[in-house]
């Protein structure tokens, strides 16, 4: 029974990866609760592996491996919140502008989006191991796992798109609600993430959940970022 079930979550996420057609073979419909579980269930799993892998950045010496677990939880809850907190005005949109009768299919997109970039970003966990082990630097390696999760989006935003073909088909408004989708879920997205840091953690800094400060604003500290870099 255990090994059918991995078998099943394996061709899942296979199915995944290969498009929204084969998904819809492999589980009927991509908005039955069968599937919406695969695809949250695969976002944890996946998620929490490339956050601890993300968390290992210094060692495991001392309690640096209260940090793995920490980023293990982090990465899947700053998707899922972020997806959760995007969603509800996502669906007045899709209500005012008349496809509310599309939303459940659009769930299992958006859904299907979130499952791909966590599978992508696990396959880029040994990468990320390797740059630990390459580069000690704390700014490197916030800059390298900026740089995997914006790999990640960019195959997410693949997954998408790919997803909304037949919806878009179906009514060309989903075209523009795609867009207000992409943005609105990166605003929140970026501001979670800021709430939720560290997630690699400074070896020098001792390793807590979140940060004194963590209710702060990530576009106003960028804009002082900017600002101090031009010397304003």
């Amino acid at each position: 029974m255990f090994h059918a079930s991995v078998r099943r979550f394996v061709l899942g996420t296979d199915a995944l990866l290969r498009g929204d057609g084969a998904l819809r073979d492999r589980f009927a419909s991509p908005t039955t609760m069968g599937s919406l579980r695969h695809l949250l269930i695969t976002t944890l799993i996946f998620g929490m592996f490339y956050g601890a892998v993300m968390g290992a950045f210094g060692g495991f010496g001392s309690d640096r491996l209260l940090q793995v677990l920490y980023s293990a939880i982090k990465v899947p809850m700053l998707l899922l919140v972020s997806f959760c907190l995007s969603l509800p005005s996502f669906f007045v949109l899709n209500t005012l502008l008349g496809v509310r009768s599309d939303f459940p299919r659009v769930i299992g997109s958006v859904m299907s989006t979130q499952a791909g970039l966590t599978v992508v970003l696990a396959s880029l966990a040994p990468f990320t191991a390797f740059w630990y082990v390459s580069d000690s630097r704390y700014d490197a390696a916030l800059t390298f796992n900026a740089a995997m999760f914006g790999v990640a989006t960019l195959a997410a935003n693949w997954i998408l798109r790919r997803a909304y073909r037949p919806l878009i088909r179906r009514n060309p408004r989903h075209r523009l609600l795609l867009i207000v989708w992409l943005v609105t879920y990166a605003f929140v997205t970026i501001q979670m993430a800021w709430v939720l840091r560290p997630f690699v953690g400074d070896p020098s800094s001792p390793v807590s959940f979140f940060r004194r400060d963590a209710w702060g604003n990530a576009y106003v500290e960028l804009f002082r970022i900017v600002k101090r870099a031009m010397g304003i």
